[in-house]
Order: structure tokens, then C-alpha cells, then sequence
């Protein structure tokens, strides 16, 4: 088992999670600058690709996900 498929395992454990977005690229916008728009998602955002679909009349439709953080509270309760 690699050491990353394991840390994923002990993530999900604790109760992990991935918040999901759903962008559809119309049939005018070109490749490249479809990519564009998915990297800086990618690089600002912290998304990155799930899941593409190709539709026939040239609509995409790209599931971006990123994982939920959650953050505890370090202050002792008074």
C-alpha cells in the first residue's frame, strides 16, 4: 500500500470530505482558454479535476472538488 493511499484512508476516517463544483463551459469558448479558467481554479482555489464530460453539441461540463478543512478551536472552553 502506498503511503498516500493510507493517509487518504485515515483522512476519510476522521471523517474527510470534498466540496464539489460544477462548471459548464458553453461550445464557444476554446480549449485553451477553457484550461485557462480550469488552472487558475486549480491554482487560487485550491480545485482540482474530478470529473469531464464531452456533450455532442460541444458543451463541457467539469466537477472541480477540494477538500472541506475544518478548524478546531484551540481555546480552552471558559
Amino acid at each position: 500500500m502506498a503511503i498516500g493511499t493510507r493517509t487518504r484512508r485515515t483522512w476519510v476516517a476522521q471523517g474527510g470530505q470534498y466540496e464539489f463544483r460544477v462548471v459548464t463551459i458553453p461550445p464557444s469558448i476554446s480549449r485553451s482558454d477553457a484550461q485557462r479558467q480550469l488552472t487558475e481554479a486549480a491554482e487560487y482555489g485550491r480545485w482540482e479535476l474530478a470529473r469531464t464530460v464531452l456533450y455532442v453539441g460541444g458543451e463541457r461540463k467539469v466537477w472541480l472538488r477540494r477538500k472541506v478543512i475544518r478548524v478546531r478551536s484551540t481555546l480552552a472552553d471558559a
